[in-house]
Formats: C-alpha cells, structure tokens, sequence
C-alpha cells in the first residue's frame, strides 16, 4: 500500500508537471490574417536614430552607403523583411514643418530640436531622403504630420506633395526638386500623443481637430488612397479612446493608435544591463500588459465598430531604461539584452493573438535608441537580441492566426506571479504550421505540450534565442554573442508535441 502510494503521488506529481504548460492549436480554424504591419519599425529624429543610424550622407568615406543610406544596416533590415517604417516622429512629428526639409540641402533652414538633446537639426534628412531610404528598404512609408503645431493646409500639401499625379503646385514643386512620379504614401498619422509632447490636448478638443485635417485629406488632390491613423491613447487611458470612437465617424479615420512602453518607474527605469531579477519580473509585468490594454481598447472599439473597420495601430512599444552612462540623456540609447528579447517575443504573440483588431505596430526604435535592432558606432554595427526575435517570426507575416489555447505554468518572483509561457501560432499557404514559444521564467525550463488539431504533420524544426544570462548583451567586441541556433528539443508523437524551453528563451518552430 505504501508503495502504491507513492507510485500514485509521482504519477500526479509528473502529470501535475506536463498539464502545467499545454497548449492547444485548432489549425483548420485559422481564419483571420496576421498583417505584416504588426512587424514595423518607428526612426525619429532622436539621437542617433536617423545621422548616424540610417543616414551617414552622399559624401561620407568610411562608412559604405547608397545615396547616403548606410548599406549595412539597409541590408540588415531587409533581411528583417520590414513591412513600414514610421516617421518622422514621435514627439518631433509636432515640431516638424516638411517645408524645411526639402530642396537643396544649403538651403534648408535649421531648427533646435527641443525635445530630444536640444541639437542642430540642419534638415538634411528630409522627404526626399526618407522615402530613398523606404525604396531601398522595399517597405512602405508611414508619415506623422504634424498637428501640434502645424496647420490643415501644411498637412494637407504635404499629401500632395508625395502622392499627386497630376498638374498641382505641389506636384510641380515635387518635379522641380528631382522626384517626377508620386510616391503614393499610404499610410499617414494625424498628430502624435495629442495628449501630451503633441498639444496636451483634451480627447474632445482632439476629435474635433482630428475631424478638420482628416476632412482636408479626403479631397481629390490627394492623388491615392491614403490610410489616415489618429493619435489615439497611452496604456490604459480608455476614455481617451472611447471619445475618438464616439465623436469621429469611421469614413474619417482608417486607424487609431495606442502607445505602449515597458517602463519599471517613469521617475527611475533602472539600468539597461545592471538590473536585478525584481526589476526584470517588474518589466515582464509592464510588457504583458499590452494583452489588457490591447482588451480594454478593443472592447471600445467593438462598441462603436462592431465590424472592425478602424484598425488598432500600436505604433510605439518597447522596453525603456536609463540611458547608457555617459551618453547624452536626451538620446535614449540604451543596450537590449535578453530581457528585451522576452519583451519582443511576448508582445508580439500578443499582436499575433489579436490580429482581428491589431493591424500595424511599430517597434519604438529602430537604431540606436530605446530598443533598438540595431546599435552603430561609427563604422561598427551589431545585432541585437530584439533584432533576432524580429527575424525569427517574420514567418508570421501575412499567414493566418491559428486559434490558440495556452494553460501556462506560474512564473513566481515574492508573492508575484506571471505566466511563465506565451504563445502565437500561424499557418502558411503551404500548409506548414510555425509556432513562437517563449519562456519567461528567469531561473527554470518549461515542459510545454502541444495538442494539433485540424493538421496532420510530421516533421519538427525550429530555432532558439539563448543566452546565459539575462543581462548577456552583443557588444562592437562580440557582436555575435547572442543569435538564433537550431533547435532539437522536441518530440512529435501523433498529434502531440513536446517541447522542453530552457530558461528565458524564445523558440520558433516549423511544423510540415
């Protein structure tokens, strides 16, 4: 008998152990599509973010560039396959008049940057150039006008400007600075956090503005379609949301937008790499919050929108840390370790998850500032973690989201807990089903099953981001300390498969 009983309480024990992680796929519901959008980038002028980052100029002679674009990092983020590029701001967007930016670079005025370092900008990266920089990329543009200080009419002639095919003043201004056919912008943001750096307006007051610019860009001098995005609310602030909602009628606005960060502290963010598990548990906390903002804001919108025409367009999340020490505080730049690697993996199985309202996100930056894929130092350029998470699930794009269930172990830290594990899968017009896996827990693996059903597959392959500590970072030393590996530790029996994540981790399968 007591052999029994023991017998019977490690048969628990280890059944209680599976069941702690399992994850259930119905492949032949997968309907909706996951947008490519969900996978864009944000550059501002902000830092080293676009001089230095993207932009190096025609005439710089140690480091290779294409009309001033630097080709490493073209190259780097085609890889990346990057669907848009968001620009020019962030808070310079309300700052920003395009009319500056244009024409003869000696002849560009310069202003001060007032929000980010108080730096010359010289104007020298202006329209022309970034839409250079989106043909080379073989991305789409996605422009914030500006409306915080700007007007209808400059905003309105920028429209123009890029996207007329016919005889206009701007189309034959477009012409005389070297550019003859239209770019056919799409994609265009009315303001920028309206609520705060764009005007530190009302949600009422915005509506209304939002109405008069958004009625200016409906005019048949626009040339093309344009898709028109307002500056929509920060984390849980769904008031702000419900009033856009309520006071713009859905033939105005195309998309609304949510901004999102992972900050420990606004008053103190703590280190980039130096930081401790509590303060790691505390950003896993911030991070997995976009699964309640995105629900919130969702539920709003399904009550004005129950057929999900307006797009919910999370165009800035991210980690955000102090800045590295002895860099400039008004530059953002900061180092991206795994902790930003669990940040990237997880937010986007989020995104994944919700692609039925979820239609563009743009990861707050792209170079150099705040989490960044890349890092620059001159000639030097290296990787980062979130750039290979970024890599590994651009097999997500444009495939359909495969309903998913997931009954997750418990990540403890005090008395906090999270989930451990977080999930997103897709399917592929082959047929071939991917899954992302990532394990947040800082010290212990986790066994996951996974039930498929609806698929018949056979063969397993996949890759893991692993690194041996949570602070491990790539440096201009080593910047290949931390990339994708393959990925062996699972096991296929029928319908089940069985997968062993080590400690924060992030694992891409391929099921075919």
């Amino acid at each position: 008998m007591k052999k029994l009983s023991v017998f019977l309480f490690l048969f628990l024990a280890v059944h209680s152990l599976i069941a702690q992680n399992q994850i259930t796929l119905n492949v032949d519901l997968a309907e909706q599509k996951i947008s490519r959008h969900i996978y864009g980038h944000f550059s501002e002028h902000l830092g080293r973010c676009i001089y230095g980052g993207f932009y190096v100029g025609e005439n710089n002679q140690l480091i290779p560039n294409n009309k001033g674009m630097r080709t490493d990092v073209v190259a780097a983020l085609k890889k990346l396959q990057i669907p848009n590029l968001r620009w020019p701001g962030g808070c310079f967007a309300d700052t920003y008049h395009w009319k500056d930016g244009i024409g003869p670079r000696e002849n560009r005025p310069s202003i001060v940057n007032t929000w980010w370092g108080g730096t010359t900008e010289d104007n020298s990266f202006g329209t022309h150039e970034f839409l250079e920089l989106c043909d080379q990329l073989e991305t789409e543009a996605f422009i914030s006008g500006n409306v915080g200080s700007g007007t209808v009419q400059e905003l309105a002639d920028w429209v123009q400007y890029t996207n007329a095919d016919h005889e206009s003043p701007m189309s034959k201004w477009r012409k005389e600075n070297g550019q003859e056919s239209p770019w056919k912008v799409k994609y265009w943001g009315l303001g920028n956090e309206a609520w705060g750096c764009g005007g530190n307006m009302r949600a009422e007051y915005y509506a209304d503005l939002y109405r008069q610019y958004a009625t200016y860009l409906t005019a048949s001098s626009r040339g093309s379609d344009i898709y028109r995005i307002a500056a929509g609310s920060s984390s849980g602030d769904i008031y702000w949301t419900e009033v856009l909602m309520k006071n713009i009628p859905s033939k105005l606005m195309e998309g609304i937008s949510l901004h999102h960060y992972s900050v420990i502290d606004w008053g103190q963010k703590g280190p980039s790499t130096e930081f401790a598990e509590d303060q790691y548990f505390t950003t896993m906390q911030r991070a997995l919050a976009m699964e309640d903002h995105i629900q919130a804001h969702s539920t709003i919108m399904d009550k004005y929108d129950p057929e999900k025409k307006v797009a919910l367009i999370v165009d800035e999340w991210g980690g955000w840390y102090e800045v590295e020490p002895g860099t400039n505080p008004g530059f953002l730049y900061q180092q991206n370790t795994m902790r930003d690697a669990m940040i990237a993996g997880t937010t986007l199985n989020i995104f994944n998850n919700h692609c039925d309202r979820v239609k563009m996100a743009n990861l707050a930056q792209t170079i150099n500032v705040l989490q960044a894929v890349i890092l620059t130092s001159e000639e030097k350029m290296l990787l980062t973690p979130t750039y290979h998470v970024l890599e590994m699930y651009k097999i997500h794009q444009d495939a359909k989201q495969v309903p998913i269930h997931v009954k997750s172990g418990h990540y403890k830290f005090g008395n906090r807990e999270l989930d451990a594990v977080s999930a997103s899968a897709s399917v592929d017009q082959t047929g071939a089903v991917h899954i992302s896996l990532v394990n947040i827990h800082a010290r212990e693996s986790q066994n996951v099953e996974i039930a498929l059903r609806g698929t018949k597959q056979s063969t397993v392959s996949g890759r893991i981001l692993i690194a041996d500590k949570l602070q491990s970072h790539n440096t201009f030393e080593k910047p290949d300390a931390i990339e994708p590996q393959a990925f062996q530790d699972t096991k296929l029996d029928g319908d089940v498969l069985s997968v062993d994540l080590p400690p924060f981790s992030v694992v891409v399968l391929v099921i075919k």
